[in-house]
């Protein structure tokens, strides 16, 4: 007799389900296991021999092949243990196969029985719905994260045993001996609150790049900050997150899929509802930042998806690494290619950089700086043309003074600068609805010609600063970008000259140093 059960498996953030087929006969007493196995599944066998005995179930002296299907498919990873252990048990007639019909079993198994968390449930459960499945049967560690998925029964289970006992059990007596985990996800957002210990408030001066962090939260736009050392960038950098719109649900959703393949969701976080910041160290390796490996897991720059990947200093990152950002930068997606197949990752991540101008840090100050026009040069130039060419916004972050030290000039507060932030993106709702477009820095070509008109007075100064400036099709695009987000911070339906004027101050900065 076939005993059939569904369970899940992951390709990059999507999952896809896998029917494990279970049959006993006749013959020399073995375990075979088939379906295109990764070494963790070939396992899988002695650990559910292991747990079945100490469960004290006693496998008899038979044949014993396990299927998973689609055999073509990549299968890794431990969540298959649960259902191989349940498809063997209704295989030799412990539970009745009616039960397990309509049903997606996912765990791990440790060898006294007991059944462990994986990753990916929150996908899985996702494409369980979508098929029409009705119940999952998963570690109770898992239960909140798959709950998470509206319309499904959620069932969370400590032990094969457990399990064992439940699908044995009619439907009244599975209900009075597991309750089925509910979240409610929309209270879930209402008590997330926007809340950041770091505030604005607590820099002394520098509106300057408080302004140029507004147009960058407002727009989703890529920033730069220059500067000499302790100047301010880091602490600006730091604090953008709290003027950032919050994330939508649907925004949330893809977020926590990318978490939940990476292992990083849990039963204290269920879900990802503040937009993700991430700073890695300028000694990241190349899979640490775009992801893969054996088993294809997303980077640094995917686990920023709709948030901040911050780069301090971004000069001292090597090349090879900093070129990694180009294709993502521009397609909002990272493809990871291996020898079995492709995985494609998001990332749709906001570049937020800071560098110092010279190697000294302090140019142009000649009394303190001691770099030659040619060091200053050859420092700038880390940072290639096509990486200059995706940043929206290149701010400068001049040398704090004294009275803005201590004379208890804070200016503008997160409080202040958010309150801008969401008039310009309620403005940018109404725009965009019914499209994938958020923010003006996603907007495409296509979308700049539909949704960015100017007059004929502003449309002649642009053309202007083109040529004068020697612009790329892509800095011209970044510049109407950033000024449509600067004219929707002010409440302005149409883009006016000063905000032109103001975008434009934002580009070529890094050519004051370049050009020495």
């Amino acid at each position: 007799m076939v005993a059939v059960i569904t369970t899940g498996a992951l390709r990059g953030i999507e999952s896809y389900l896998v029917r494990v087929e279970a049959d006993v006969s006749n013959g020399l007493p073995c375990i075979d296991m088939v379906g295109s196995l990764g070494k963790e599944v070939r396992e899988a066998k002695e650990r559910v021999r292991v747990a079945l005995k100490n469960s004290e179930i006693t496998l008899p002296p038979m044949r014993i092949t396990i299927n998973l299907s689609p055999a073509d498919l990549p299968k890794e990873g431990t969540g298959f243990d649960l259902p191989i252990a349940i498809a063997l048990l209704a295989a030799l007639g412990y539970l009745p196969l009616e039960r397990t019909e309509d049903v997606v079993i996912v765990g791990e198994l440790g060898l006294a029985g007991e059944v462990k968390g994986v990753r990916g449930i929150l996908p899985m459960a996702i494409e369980a719905k979508k098929k029409g499945i009705k119940k999952c049967i998963v570690p109770k560690s898992n239960a909140s994260e798959c709950a998470v998925i509206q319309g499904i029964e959620v069932i969370g289970v400590e032990s094969l045993e457990q399990t064992l006992l439940y699908l044995q059990s009619d439907e009244l007596t599975q209900r009075e001996m597991i309750r089925p985990t509910v979240v409610d996800v929309e209270s879930l957002f209402r008590r997330t609150k926007q809340i950041w210990e770091e505030d604005y408030a607590e820099m002394g001066g520098q509106e300057s790049i408080k302004r140029a962090m507004q147009i960058a939260a407002a727009g989703f736009h890529n920033i730069l900050m220059i500067g000499p050392p302790g100047a301010g960038k880091t602490m600006a950098a730091k604090r953008l997150p709290g003027i950032l719109p919050p994330l939508t649900p649907v925004e949330s959703m893809e977020v926590s899929k990318i978490y939940s393949v990476a292992g990083l969701l849990g039963e204290e976080e269920i879900m990802v509802t503040k937009r993700p910041f991430l700073s890695p160290h300028h000694t990241v390796t190349q899979q640490a930042l775009a992801g893969g490996g054996r088993i294809p897991q997303p980077g640094i720059i995917s686990l920023s998806h709709k948030g901040i990947l911050f780069l301090d200093e971004i000069v001292h990152f090597p090349s090879y690494i900093l070129e990694l950002l180009r294709q993502p930068i521009e397609d909002k997606k990272i493809h990871i290619m291996r020898s079995k197949g492709s995985c494609m990752f998001p990332a749709d991540f906001m570049l937020v950089a800071s560098m110092n101008p010279c190697p000294c840090g302090y140019y142009p100050d000649v009394n303190r700086c001691r770099c030659t026009p040619e060091k200053v040069r050859r420092y700038v130039e880390r940072l290639s043309g096509p990486i200059i060419d995706r940043i929206d916004i290149c701010v400068e972050a001049p040398k704090i003074k004294y009275q803005e030290l201590n004379g208890g000039q804070s200016g503008s507060s997160s409080a202040m600068l958010r309150e801008g932030v969401e008039r310009a993106r309620d403005m940018q709702e109404k725009r965009y609805r019914g499209r994938d477009v958020l923010f003006n820095g996603q907007l495409g070509p296509k979308e700049i010609e539909q949704f960015i008109v100017l007059n004929k007075t502003e449309e002649k100064y642009m053309e202007e600063i083109f040529h004068r400036m020697n612009l790329s099709s892509r800095s011209y695009h970044k510049v109407l970008k950033v000024a449509r987000t600067i004219a929707d911070l002010e409440g302005a339906e149409m883009i006016r000259r000063e905000h032109l004027t103001e975008a434009v101050c934002y580009r070529g900065l890094e050519d004051k140093y370049r050009e020495l």
